[in-house]
């Protein structure tokens, strides 16, 4: 089985699916004997697209076929690619769809299925970055292999790799296209989890490009290149890291400790105007 993977690797989805034992002719499959792909890696599809989709299946019917493996006797089968064709034909109200019946472990089906949703999917970025994570996780692929499976420079997958380094609230404003990817990169270069925040917030709350906020981000990295430059300062505890991290994530704003030698210290809240220290006053007076 091994030795059977190694040949396609690299070659991308056309080589994977020449390896696996294919019916070249196309069945109608009735919708209920079909299940969806376990390995499908997106979950989330959108309602608008799906119904244009659909009203274009009622019209014309479905074009291009679904590819679905046999199960068990025959008589049930297993989605491999097209699951968004797949529920547009549900909502179309079709009772069988024509599809490309073949044969496939659940290895090849979870490469396939990877591989298929970022060459034929509309995934964010963070979307990419976990199919990515995945393929070199789950079939020890190296970033430059991954790059080659998929035909992009490795590049390109190192900084969709780096985006998962972010911390989670903003990962999830890029899901939400709170965010672009351009702006995620500026902000993945910040080592500091606060000023990203901080940063973060600002981007939505002001509506900054992705060229301020690079801007931002080097003048930053200039500051505090500055700072240790001038005032090197002997790090927190890692209590008192923790605890600045916490507040900072319960206020959604940038939080500061400071502690000199004799174990005093100041706690600094940042506020970007009156409407966001309300807000942060708010949140101290909850029960």
């Amino acid at each position: 089985m091994a030795d059977k993977k190694k040949e396609p690797r690299g070659l991308g989805i056309g080589a994977l699916l020449s390896s696996i034992s294919q019916n070249n002719a196309i069945a109608d499959i009735p919708l209920a004997q079909i299940e969806v792909n376990p390995f499908q890696p997106r979950s989330e599809f959108n309602a608008d697209a799906l119904e244009e989709l659909a009203e274009s299946i009622r019209q014309h019917g479905l074009i291009q076929p679904i590819t679905v493996r046999a199960m068990g006797g025959g008589d049930s089968y297993q989605l491999i690619s097209g699951e968004r064709r797949l529920r547009a034909s549900k909502l179309a109200g079709l009772l069988a769809v024509p599809a490309f019946v073949r044969t496939a472990n659940d290895e090849e089906m979870l490469e396939m299925a990877l591989i298929e949703n970022i060459q034929r999917e509309e995934l964010n970025a963070i979307e990419i970055a976990i199919t990515y994570k995945r393929l070199m996780e789950e079939f020890k692929l190296h970033q430059d292999e991954v790059a080659h499976r998929v035909g992009k420079k490795r590049e390109t997958v190192t900084n969709y790799l780096r985006l998962l380094k972010l911390p989670e609230a903003i990962q999830i404003g890029v899901q939400q296209a709170k965010i672009s990817m351009g702006h995620a990169r500026a902000l993945v270069s910040i080592a500091d989890f606060a000023i990203q925040m901080t940063i973060f917030k600002e981007i939505i709350d002001k509506d900054l490009s992705v060229r301020q906020v690079e801007q931002l981000a080097q003048l930053y990295k200039q500051n505090s290149s500055k700072d240790k430059e001038e005032k090197p300062k002997k790090a927190l505890p890692l209590a008192h890291q923790d605890v600045q991290k916490r507040l900072t994530s319960l206020f959604d704003t940038r939080v500061q400790l400071r502690r000199n030698e004799d174990g005093k210290g100041q706690m600094v809240i940042h506020f970007s105007d009156d409407t966001d220290l309300n807000r942060i006053l708010d949140i101290l007076q909850q029960d």
